[in-house]
């Protein structure tokens, strides 16, 4: 029986020739063997600690390749990666640790001092560091291992990584991610997205995250393809790279930072084969002006970390268009629902919750089983606590705005946003596309706060462009004349940006708390 194991998936994609560049960096190349080799000493490293079996290795550090081969070093050796936020802070950390009870924390060296102490507090026997440039104490207490390791037999079923969703409102829970949900669904973006060995992977994401970790370097890795590795988006350097890249990922802000530079043009993204967005909506202003500029459509994609990608626009235009404010159909062997309160399906147009199953959806919440429990249906379906539709968009009337195909999804928001406001249901996402569409405006956020009379009442936080003023009584009178009045913002606030976490979600909880006391 094949070892199960994901690192012994990705090694099977390894380039044939194990001497050239698998990750370019502007400092240093590393080859394929080089990620063999260092991900060995460090999996030898772990192995000889006497770890129990499923340990956790928590790590907190910068984005390098060492941290890349640290994730792969965890996998060979049989344990669990949890991976956690650079941002952080020691309150935050201690919750991570307390609840996943790892026994080995790397962090940065810069953080060492608060680190080392909160792991001796809880009772963690073994810390490291490891820098941005690939230096500390791991790299040293690794560094007299021979570089040769055999890979640990998983099962399908054990578990691989442990990601804790970003905790907007109650506890922070850890989805526990298995050797069979990665490498399923590695294998099937492999396929889908037309990965290739002589593609090039222009990476700029961070590495604690299923966008830039499982999606991104998986996908390179199977392939056998390059990745060039820099620490964060950079215009200077995403400028200079994109012409030897062929597949660029990225949150939307990517794409609206690289828009607004004048040398980003056509000719530079020429031997460009794909652009994904992913990680928060992307607006379809950002979708258009983007392919007017550079002749490549975006495609958008969506997943969570409890499932890693769920669906996605079509690669080959032969199967289909790409569409802005859609995610896409669902990838091969996912499916995925929208169904009303009582778990029924709707029919295309209607708006309900998303419900998926699939090999790529996690086995449930870390010491958390009747969370579990409550987050799947009788018959197996995850609670994705997205809410969307199929189909075409639809106006009060049930008259057609958009016209897109009915195994297209598109997601209105998340059930947690949803606004309630003298009994009726007010999805955001659906103001905020027409907000998004009056001249003058680059984005907006639509929230509820208290109301004494209606519960709820209908907030726009509105971002204006450079030099242009927004008139919040012309946004309420423009939205009379399109949607139904209890839809229409009681407030229309006007602000420089939205708060955002590091992958590019508006913080609505955040304007919540600000706001509160607005009606």
């Amino acid at each position: 029986m094949a070892n199960a194991n994901l690192y012994a998936l990705l090694q099977a994609g390894f380039a044939a020739d194990r001497d050239s560049t698998a990750i370019e960096t502007p400092t240093r190349d590393y080859s394929w063997n080089d990620i063999e080799r260092i991900s060995a000493r460090y999996a030898k490293l772990l192995a000889g600690l006497g770890l129990p079996a499923g340990a956790r290795v928590a790590v907190q550090v910068e984005k390098s390749p060492e941290a890349l081969m640290l994730y792969l070093a965890t996998l060979r050796a049989g344990f669990v990666y949890l991976p956690l936020n650079t941002a952080y802070r020691e309150a935050e950390v201690e919750y991570f640790l307390r609840d996943a009870e790892p026994s080995v924390v790397v962090c940065s060296p810069a953080n060492l001092s608060w680190v080392s102490e909160l792991a001796q507090r809880c009772g963690i026997p073994h810390t490291y560091t490891l820098d941005e440039r690939g230096a500390g104490t791991l790299e040293q207490a690794s560094a007299g291992q021979d570089g040769k390791f055999e890979t640990v037999a998983s099962q399908p079923g054990d578990l691989a990584a442990i990601l804790y969703t970003s905790g907007t409102t109650g506890r922070s829970k850890g989805a526990m991610l298995t050797h069979r949900n990665l490498s399923s669904n590695a294998q099937v973006l492999n396929t889908y997205w037309g990965w290739r060995s002589d593609d090039v992977l222009l990476h700029m994401l961070p590495i604690f995250h299923v966008h830039g970790l499982f999606v991104g370097a998986h996908g390179a890795l199977l392939a056998g393809a390059r990745m060039i590795w820099l620490p964060k988006l950079d215009i200077e350097q995403a400028l200079h790279y994109l012409p030897r890249s062929t597949v660029m990922m990225g949150v939307p802000t990517y794409y609206v930072r690289l828009l607004a530079e004048q040398r980003f043009t056509r000719e530079l993204c020429a031997g460009m084969r794909l652009f994904i967005s992913g990680s928060a909506p992307l607006l379809a202003d950002t979708f258009n002006s983007f392919r007017e500029r550079t002749g490549h459509t975006i495609l958008e994609r969506y997943g969570m970390s409890e499932t890693v990608m769920l669906t996605s626009n079509p690669y080959d235009e032969n199967q289909g268009p790409r569409m802005a404010g859609t995610v896409g159909r669902p990838l091969p062997g996912v499916q995925a629902r929208v169904v009303n309160s009582d778990d029924v399906p709707l029919a295309p147009g209607l708006i309900g919750s998303v419900q998926v199953r699939g090999p790529n959806v996690f086995s449930g919440y870390w010491r958390m089983p009747e969370k579990t429990r409550e987050e799947f249906t009788a018959d197996g379906w995850f609670r994705t606590g997205d809410v969307g539709r199929w189909g075409s968009i639809l106006d009060d009337e049930g008259q057609v705005l958009q016209a897109i195909p009915d195994d297209y999804l598109s997601i209105v928001g998340r059930s947690k946003d949803l606004i309630i406001t003298g009994g009726f249901n007010v999805y955001p996402k659906e103001i905020e596309s027409f907000i998004d569409d009056i001249p003058g405006v680059v984005e907006s956020a639509v929230i509820g706060v208290p109301h004494t009379d209606f519960g709820e009442a209908v907030v726009a936080v509105v971002v204006p462009e450079p030099g242009r003023t927004i008139d919040p009584q012309g946004v309420q009178e423009s939205l009379k004349r399109q949607i139904a009045n209890f839809k229409v913002p009681k407030h229309v606030v006007v602000v420089e940006q939205l708060p955002r976490n590091t992958m590019g979600k508006v913080q609505k909880n955040v304007l919540r708390e600000a706001y509160a006391d607005l009606a």
